[in-house]
């Protein structure tokens, strides 16, 4: 990741779609979801191509529920989804690429960001800092994937000045 070009401005066009009332009790979540997807992709931007754009949903757990089951065979809720988009054909031109989309779900990151004892606002970060590194090919399957991926992860949190969130608060974090 050293000696890379920084992301150019404007290189990736990010909508937010707030389609869940419960969303409102954060302030500033549209906000929060773009700063961490963009810091994400600041943190590649060797693997972003430009021009490109994404969407973030944030939805509630029956909305990402239907989406788990229809796309994942996992009939519950979770707390992000990430749909990475395939390539545009070589014979267009002039388009953003799409990167895909990252879906989160309000009543599920709240549970959970109580459960660890961190505040929603970095919770949800953490969340679509992890929903846009899938829409760029990280993986977490093979434990060498998942060490990179989470590796990367703690980074750009710390960036923003988020501690681990891998660290449990027993953990001393």
């Amino acid at each position: 990741m050293a000696d890379t070009a920084p992301l150019p401005p404007d290189a990736v066009e990010i909508d937010v779609l707030v389609e869940a009332p419960q969303w409102s009790d954060l302030p500033d979540a549209e906000g929060i979801a773009v700063g961490a997807a963009l810091a994400a992709l600041a943190a590649v931007p060797e693997e972003v191509p430009a021009p490109a754009e994404m969407s973030i949903t944030l939805t509630d757990d029956a909305h990402i529920q239907v989406l788990n089951r229809e796309w994942r065979d996992m009939d519950k809720a979770t707390n992000v989804l990430s749909f990475p988009a395939p390539e545009l054909p070589e014979d267009v031109e002039d388009a953003p690429q799409p990167l895909g989309d990252v879906i989160v779900a309000y009543e599920t990151l709240k549970r959970e960001a109580e459960l660890e004892e961190k505040p929603i606002a970095h919770h949800l970060t953490h969340l679509v800092v992890h929903g846009t590194l899938h829409l760029l090919g990280y993986d977490h399957i093979e434990d060498d994937e998942a060490e990179e991926m989470e590796g990367l992860e703690r980074q750009i949190l710390a960036g923003l000045g988020i501690d681990d969130p891998y660290r449990l608060p027993q953990d001393g974090g």
